[in-house]
């Protein structure tokens, strides 16, 4: 797979992180059909259904990977069901190895408030871990706009994490850009974006952002924290 690796690297990502040659998202999503096919998963948090309409225009029917965690919106969960019914994907429930209740039970009420990292660790990223071994590539929605962490993500790169190759054919959307691909396309946004929520995670993490401010300031808002482990 490494060797899959630098043969996307060479392919599409021209002269280097954020050129004018790299390649557009729908040439990176044609070569991950290619390449991959059905060993191809698509992570989608269900703010917006952008990633899952790209890559199904040219791989109909891929695995959409939706973490479950047990604590989200109800308007992202109804998002997550219009997915399932109106577009050609198949959405895949991940779940973590304990319910709430469990969870609650086992390390105390509301862990998130008190332990945010450990909760993601046990809600997010062991679930999509343990999923991600059934398949050879997955594709996330990662955007270099986004924030400093995410500033020099590649088109194409290995995850040594979680033993795959990682794609990620919108990082270098501008937020113009993913606006204008939902709005051409029709695609289906989660309702929160028009009320305050630009970045959405789980109900008890996610507050509303004030006009002007950083997207993702409503994410763990007065925590040190600005990831959930998935990409780092």
């Amino acid at each position: 797979m490494q060797e899959v690796v630098a043969r996307g690297q060479a392919l599409l990502g021209g002269s280097g992180i954020g050129e004018t040659d790299e390649a557009s998202p729908a040439q990176v999503a044609a070569w991950a059909a290619q390449e991959f096919g059905v060993h191809l998963a698509v992570a989608c948090s269900m703010a917006d259904a952008t990633l899952p309409h790209l890559i199904s225009r040219h791989a109909p029917w891929v695995d959409v990977l939706f973490l479950e965690t047990g604590y989200h919106f109800a308007e992202t969960r109804g998002t997550r069901d219009r997915v399932e019914l109106e577009m050609d994907v198949t959405v895949v429930d991940v779940l973590p190895e304990l319910t709430v209740a469990e969870q609650d039970a086992a390390h105390g009420t509301d862990l998130f408030a008190r332990d945010p990292a450990a909760c993601c660790a046990m809600r997010k990223v062991e679930p999509l871990h343990r999923t991600l071994g059934g398949y050879e590539a997955w594709v996330t929605g990662v955007r270099r706009q986004e924030a400093p962490t995410r500033a020099q993500t590649p088109l194409v790169t290995w995850d040594e994490k979680n033993g795959l190759v990682k794609i990620n054919p919108v990082a270098a959307w501008t937020d113009a850009d993913l606006t204008g691909y939902a709005e051409e396309h029709g695609v289906i946004l989660n309702p929160l974006l028009g009320e305050g929520y630009p970045s959405i995670g789980c109900a008890p993490c996610t507050a509303r952002v004030a006009p002007g401010a950083d997207p993702r300031s409503g994410r763990w808002a007065g925590l040190d924290k600005t990831e959930c482990g998935l990409h780092t």
